[in-house]
């Protein structure tokens, strides 16, 4: 049986099949939650103890499956919970466990937790006979447009209320990051109890609370703050974040603020097109005056230098990502600078 990690807690109310399971995924808190509760329904069905293993070089699949036939002194029923992490199932170990699965160890549960599944894995015998035996639980990141809703039933779960700006705005700041999410909406609820939250308290939460990140740097461009920029930048760099997040974060913001230049000149009411852009709180004020003061030839020539910074990541270019980068977010802060020339830096 095949069912989705947000799904699991009805489906095990009436499972009825082998107590084999397979949970699949690499995001950490989905993947988390969901042995979680696979552990304490085992526990609700008298498998008290637990035999924990990790793949690592003495991770032997043969000691384990013959070693769930011993039989424990304190419990009746037992837990065998093999973490593989990225490690794939080769063909000799996926017999050893094809022939397990087909005559299991009395009293003995077993629960696999498992990164990835290739083609391959997916058309193996041992995946497809976990399948029909027992419960293959899968978890799924959700994307951006998914995002809000997620948040929000997780809101509910514990007690928030947010409204929908805020739900759009805490989903642009944990970019997916679902560990993020977790921690962000635990720490709103400490600072806002019985109140509905607005999307100005979750920036000013998150802002205030967090190291340097992406959304600190784009806020201090608009702001025409070249000096701070330049601590950001260099504070990003040495923490180790990757030169795509960053360049990514500036981008969006440079189109942002072109979309809304074009906008105006349009006649379009810049409130509605706060909405459709999605820009909330000071963040208002901050790109109103970014489009006012920013030509938009800047603005083109900042998308072609990102361009070409984009090249540079991936080995296109010989230059250095963080110089275009760095040249990129003074420029969005005001500082006039000549357009990025091939093979100039």
């Amino acid at each position: 049986m095949k069912t989705r990690s947000d799904q699991l807690q009805n489906v095990l109310q009436r499972y009825q099949g082998a107590d084999v399971f397979l949970v699949l995924g690499d995001e950490p808190l989905q993947s988390q939650e969901a042995s979680d509760a696979l552990r304490r329904w085992l526990r609700s069905q008298g498998y008290s103890e637990r035999d924990l293993h990790h793949a690592d070089g003495h991770f032997s699949w043969e000691r384990i499956l013959l070693g769930t036939n011993e039989l424990s002194l304190f419990a009746e029923r037992k837990l065998v919970e093999i973490r593989l992490g990225g490690h794939k199932i080769n063909k000799a170990d996926g017999q050893l466990l094809l022939a397990w699965l087909k005559d299991p160890a009395p009293d003995t549960a077993l629960l696999i937790v498992l990164d990835k599944a290739d083609a391959a894995s997916r058309k193996s015998a041992w995946f497809k006979q976990i399948e029909a035996q027992g419960l293959l639980v899968e978890v799924h990141t959700p994307d951006a447009t998914q995002l809000p809703q997620w948040l929000a039933q997780r809101a509910v779960q514990q007690g928030l209320q947010l409204d929908a700006d805020a739900l759009h705005v805490l989903s642009e700041r944990i970019e997916g990051n679902l560990l993020a999410a977790h921690q962000e909406l635990a720490k709103l609820h400490l600072l806002f109890p019985n109140e509905q939250i607005s999307a100005e308290q979750v920036i000013a939460s998150v802002s205030d609370s967090s190291r340097y990140d992406v959304f600190a740097l784009t806020e201090a461009a608009l702001a025409q703050q070249p000096e701070r920029c330049e601590k950001i930048l260099t504070a990003l760099i040495h923490e180790g974040l990757e030169a795509p997040v960053v360049l990514w974060a500036l981008t969006r913001e440079i189109r942002t603020v072109y979309t809304v230049q074009q906008g105006l000149q349009q006649g379009q009411p810049y409130d509605n097109l706060c909405q459709k852009e999605r820009i909330w709180g000071k963040r208002k004020t901050l790109v109103r005056k970014a489009s006012q003061q920013l030509q938009a030839g800047t603005l083109e020539q900042m998308l072609q230098s990102a361009s070409l910074a984009d090249q540079a990541i991936k080995g296109m270019r010989d230059d250095n990502p963080w110089l275009i980068i760095r040249h990129i977010t003074l420029k969005l802060a005001g500082i006039n600078l000549l357009p990025v020339q091939m093979d100039s830096l």
